[in-house]
């Protein structure tokens, strides 16, 4: 169990450490501002998940290993067997023991019984100096029960809403509202215990305020690195005759894709749109029924999964980005599509509105509306290429504020205690 975790330095096993901390001393420990930190983030989807808190999970201990950190990761296992630790690699990924979840073709949950001891001695060998989580279930919330026993600094990032549970929920509404109730009660219950909370966007906090009852909630961008998704000096980029409108995103019941496709439909056939949808998920079969119904078959492409490249290449390609979900905290597919001086068409929902200014970068639309979607496809579509160019560089400077080098520094900040939330609220 645990082969190849690194110990930073003798801490003893795991009943020394029950012997001398005793309830008297518990304390949270401020890691030493100007040294390397050993930082434990733990993560309850990570790649090869994917999604969107999967993707920061991922960039995040990426960023902190560039900054000279020791980071390890902890995330359930994708696959069925024991708790290990995978090898080589830039930075330590222990995983942890999982089983899968009938209503999802990838997510796997832990169980508190099987996970708790493991997370206890994981701790025992890596000994990190701040632990920063990125759920309140499961893996989150066992990893922020022991680094508080242990008077270790907590800082807690929310990726979630409840909405994102529904598709795995095979209920009637009025439960999943009960469902919906409960969990922010729990992100409440879990995060307030947290040395700092940390989420997305403005919006995102104003929600677990309000429903979580979390008094003191950062709005803390992800980022994005903007120049990965620009195209590269000499670089031609190779764009058929027809538009192209992309989403990129995992197919689930809460991307709405449905809306997009229905939309597409409804524009003029001489326009020849064609859709361009990355990524997969409980739907896509669902989906691609739909498009044969509608006659789409031959302008619906369904690209699956890709690589970095090829994604960075289907949004420069694109003629405009559409995320069509209703419970985005930020969607970094959309500041990816901005990066590439890409024009957006978002719905008005959620967090989406603070990444479109109208009529300047793209539009909003309204949530479900395929036909007002439809209208808004063939503005762009028909527009000038000059004022399309325009929109697409007001994309490109809006995702300046969403530097990932302002927000790993961020990070680090609080991770020891040089920032607080009462300063940047």
């Amino acid at each position: 169990m645990w082969s190849g975790a690194r110990k930073k330095h003798d801490g003893g096993n795991a009943g020394d450490f029950a012997h001398r901390c005793q309830p008297e001393d518990y304390f949270v420990t401020h890691p030493a501002a100007d040294a390397p930190l050993t930082i434990l983030i733990a993560a309850d989807t990570y790649p090869p998940h994917v999604n969107g808190a999967a993707q920061f999970g991922y960039r995040l201990a990426k960023g902190m290993t560039a900054r000279g950190h020791d980071v390890h990761v902890l995330a359930a296992n994708s696959t069925s067997g024991k708790s290990f630790t995978e090898p080589g690699g830039e930075w330590s990924v222990h995983r942890l023991r999982s089983h899968s979840v009938p209503t999802h073709e990838y997510w796997r949950i832990c169980l508190p019984w099987e996970i708790k001891r493991e997370i206890s001695m994981l701790f025992d060998r890596v000994q990190p100096d701040v632990v920063h989580v990125q759920c309140h279930y499961m893996v989150g919330e066992y990893a922020l029960y022991e680094a508080v026993k242990r008077g270790i600094r907590v800082v807690a990032t929310n990726h979630f809403m409840p909405e994102n549970l529904n598709p795995f929920l095979p209920f009637p509404q009025w439960f999943k509202n009960i469902v919906a109730k409960n969990s922010w009660r729990d992100m409440g219950r879990v995060m307030g215990k947290a040395d700092v909370v940390t989420t997305p966007t403005p919006l995102a906090a104003k929600a677990m305020h309000e429903h979580a009852f979390l008094r003191k909630v950062l709005p803390l961008s992800n980022g994005i690195d903007a120049t990965a998704y620009e195209p590269k000096p000499g670089e031609r980029i190779e764009r058929p005759d027809y538009p192209i409108v992309l989403f990129v995103g995992r197919l689930a019941e809460e991307k709405h894709v449905d809306v997009l496709i229905d939309a597409v439909a409804k524009t003029p056939r001489e326009l020849n749109l064609h859709l361009e949808i990355v990524g997969g998920g409980e739907v896509k079969p669902a989906l691609q029924a739909q498009a044969r119904r509608l006659g789409l078959g031959d302008r619906v492409i369904f690209h699956g999964l890709i690589d970095d490249e090829q994604l960075r290449l289907a949004y420069l390609r694109a003629t405009v980005f559409c995320q069509p979900g209703t419970a985005e905290l930020q969607s970094l597919v959309t500041l990816e599509a901005m990066s590439a001086s890409t024009p957006v068409l978002l719905a008005n929902a959620m967090a989406l509105p603070h990444l479109v200014e109208d009529g300047a970068n793209g539009y909003l639309f309204t949530p479900h509306d395929s036909d007002e979607l439809a209208m808004r496809l063939t503005e762009i579509i028909s527009m000038p290429e000059a004022e399309r160019e325009r929109m697409g560089k007001m994309s490109r400077s809006m995702v300046e504020k969403h530097s990932i080098d302002a927000t790993l520094a961020t990070f680090e900040d609080l991770y020891v205690g040089r920032l607080h939330t009462e300063e940047t609220v």
